[in-house]
């Protein structure tokens, strides 16, 4: 009776958590995510403990960049610029629109929205895309995948300058960042990111190579961050000033945000008259945002601050985004499936 229930106990790890998730189309990530969030409030870090989350964090950050810098291979980035149109487009939905969404969402509800949550709609609205799974939805959507690929590195190079300067202009007049905050993230961002390209002729291939190493990185250091993010945000007591209304509103705006700019990089790939390939790549590469550099950044640019009710709005729309791009993406496949099958 005993031996069974404890075979059983030993089997529950979190990896056969997260793939016995897998099979009901539940995503373990996520999952963990609210893991970290729960156990955050719950269990807050504090007093010596938080300070070791808290520098746990700045080395997992620093080392995530600089596996960054190693994976990213420039040369391909340089190449992808031929495609000129496709790489401005996706550069100008991310780094124009979106932040000049972002600031008009933020202002029109500044009056029912928390100042630190509208402070987070901004961030949203600055930061890069996503590297992995927009290629991963281009791909499954039998989209132009070396483009998206290219896209979203340059989107993300870029990123590690772009988003701290926006920040600085979007939120400066709020009080939001003080200059010392873009010096942090060059320190602790930017160089880690360098040297990583610097060192990416001896460990390039190693770190390519090596997928799950950098993806528990990846991962992990998000997960230690958002665990103290709330951490911090449960024993200041931040918490307490989010009701239901400010939660509502954070959904809708990152739901509206969504929906406009799948519409926008769709109609505006018509428009422009870009394969149907290139549209794809630019649907995922434009709409897409990065919790993978968002919550590192909003860790340096808004330290001393909440940074839980600041990471709340790319939290959500980051899972939002992943459900509605996968559908989409698999909606393409299908009906690419059914064409070929048609043809033949």
């Amino acid at each position: 009776m005993i031996a069974p229930i404890l075979r059983r106990v030993r089997s529950m790890t979190p990896l056969a958590i997260v793939q016995r998730l897998r099979r009901f189309g539940i995503d373990g990530y996520l999952v963990l995510l609210f893991v970290m969030v729960l156990l955050g409030s719950v269990l807050p870090a504090a007093g010596v403990f938080a300070d070791i989350v808290r520098i746990a964090s700045l080395l997992a950050v620093g080392l995530l960049f600089f596996l960054y810098g190693a994976r990213l291979d420039t040369a391909a980035v340089v190449a992808g610029l031929a495609n000129w149109r496709l790489q401005g487009l996706v550069l100008a939905t991310t780094y124009l629109a979106f932040p000049v969404a972002a600031m008009l969402i933020a202002l029109g509800l500044g009056p029912w929205l928390d100042p630190h949550i509208g402070m987070g709609v901004l961030f949203l609205g600055a930061l890069p895309s996503t590297v992995q799974s927009s290629i991963a939805f281009t791909a499954l959507a039998r989209g132009n995948v070396p483009a998206a690929l290219c896209a979203a590195s340059i989107s993300n190079l870029l990123g590690v300058v772009l988003t701290p300067a926006l920040c600085a202009v979007l939120l400066n007049a709020q009080g939001g960042i003080n200059p010392g905050a873009v010096g942090s993230v060059a320190l602790q961002i930017l160089l880690p990111f360098v040297l990583g390209q610097l060192a990416r002729r001896w460990i390039g291939e190693w770190v390519r190579r090596h997928r799950r190493f950098t993806l528990s990185v990846d991962r992990g250091s998000i997960l230690l961050i958002v665990y103290s993010a709330f951490s911090a945000g449960m024993v200041s007591g931040v918490w307490s000033q989010v009701d239901g209304l400010s939660l509502a509103l954070v959904i809708a705006i990152a739901t509206v945000m969504l929906a406009a700019v799948l519409f926008g990089t769709s109609r505006v790939g018509r428009l422009v008259g870009l394969p149907a390939a290139d549209r794809l790549a630019l649907l995922f590469c434009g709409s897409t945002k990065s919790l993978a550099s968002g919550v590192p950044m909003a860790a340096i640019l808004f330290a001393g601050q909440p940074v839980s009710l600041i990471i709340l709005p790319i939290m959500l729309y980051h899972q939002m985004q992943l459900i509605v791009c996968a559908v989409i993406a698999q909606r393409h496949a299908a009906l690419a499936e059914e064409t070929e099958a048609t043809t033949a």
